[in-house]
């Protein structure tokens, strides 16, 4: 091969790479699903009220109304929870405390607490786990299964990431979750929670998104059982507020000295 046409050969090469199409790289699961846990949770300690309210073939039969106080760790990432039952009255004062994997129910009366389950039944279709704040991509690992077009609460058409959620230890509230994700928002649309024995326990649509602590975020979640889809729990979020949430209060010693402000 001559000199000269080994420099055109060369030209080229060097042409056809600089003209080849670029090939998106794919979305990282993990990273919607933290983009999308920054759009339920502030990124600061903060407090909010969380009505339950229970649905039996469209008639309501019961409700609840708890104050929640969230702080991040900082070692894992996860939140710390402190829970005040407000209403109804027979459960005023009663407390449920998350710190780590732990769990604990504190009953006044008693004075005494005992450890629970993330997974217990609190009312209606919601379980303990239900009312935490959590950041999902802390407890599961994430793989992107595609995209799809969806009805979100609100009956809108969205185009959403699906991600497959796989609990990463045992001591979560879900084995496995479906969740879809606003392609263009970040936003929680839809979540399929399943058991262990792969089981589908419920259906959650997350909508009415208002400004709150900064950013848009969910202040209502619909979850629909499993099974019988007239069996709906509607929780609804208000009162949000930053605000300090003392070391001592995340403490189960100190439970029964915890005192509403």
């Amino acid at each position: 091969m001559t000199k000269l046409l080994m420099m055109v050969c060369s030209h080229f090469l060097v042409a056809v790479v600089w003209a080849a199409p670029t090939v998106p790289a794919s979305p990282n699961a993990q990273s919607i699903l933290s983009a999308s846990d920054a759009i339920r949770n502030p990124d600061q300690p903060f407090g909010l009220t969380s009505t339950l309210i229970e649905y039996r073939n469209g008639k309501q039969v019961d409700t609840s109304t708890l104050a929640i106080y969230a702080r991040a760790d900082k070692q894992s990432g996860q939140f710390r929870n402190l829970i005040r039952f407000v209403a109804p009255q027979r459960d005023a004062g009663k407390l449920m405390l998350k710190n780590g994997t732990d769990l604990w129910f504190f009953d006044p009366a008693s004075k005494a607490s005992i450890r629970i389950s993330p997974q217990q039944r609190l009312l209606g279709q919601a379980a303990n786990g239900d009312v935490m704040t959590v950041n999902l991509a802390v407890d599961y690992s994430a793989q992107l299964a595609g995209e799809e077009e969806i009805q979100d609460g609100e009956k809108k058409t969205r185009t959403a990431y699906l991600l497959k959620l796989t609990a990463k230890n045992p001591e979560v509230t879900y084995h496995r979750i479906d969740y879809w994700v606003d392609r263009s928002t970040s936003r929680p649309i839809k979540a399929k929670f399943y058991s262990a024995s792969d089981r589908l326990l419920k259906t959650a649509y997350y909508r009415k998104f208002d400004q709150q602590l900064g950013q848009e975020r969910p202040t209502e979640t619909v979850i629909i059982d499993g099974l019988d889809p007239q069996w709906v729990t509607v929780l609804r979020s208000s009162d949000f507020a930053f605000r300090d949430v003392p070391e001592s209060w995340l403490q189960r010693d100190f439970l029964p000295r915890f005192k509403a402000e």
